[in-house]
């Protein structure tokens, strides 16, 4: 498998320029992005280790001179089981945990109907 890198930053427009910066700075592919909430915005690459890591290099440079660049890592050869890892949305995982099924609700009983009362009473 071939290195992956990844570029984590706050806001669209700062992963995108990282993004804009890594792909032609060296001849990578763009695996994806993930956005987890508050506004932080992870720029995902793929490509030869050498090809990487130059390109996490360039779109880390060019974002920090706009934006907040959180961090930045390049994996060179990383497990077959994390492409699983980094498709799956963080914000829906629930910790790793297997989804529980919803209890079934039941129908709400019906009450007796309630007698009248004689108006002299």
């Amino acid at each position: 498998m071939q290195a992956l890198g990844f570029i984590e930053t706050v806001g669209f427009v700062t992963a995108t320029e990282a993004a804009d910066s890594a792909l032609k700075a060296a001849s990578v592919s763009l695996v994806g992005t993930q956005s987890v909430g508050s506004g932080y915005f992870t720029v995902i690459l793929m490509g030869d280790v050498s090809a990487v890591k130059s390109a996490v290099e360039v779109g880390t440079e060019s974002a920090s001179a706009i934006g907040q660049v959180i961090s930045s890592q390049v994996i060179a050869s990383p497990h077959v089981d994390l492409e699983r890892v980094i498709h799956e949305d963080p914000r829906k995982s629930g910790g790793g945990k297997p989804a529980k099924a919803p209890k079934p609700v039941p129908a709400p009983a019906e009450k007796p109907a309630q007698k009248k009362k004689s108006p002299g009473v």
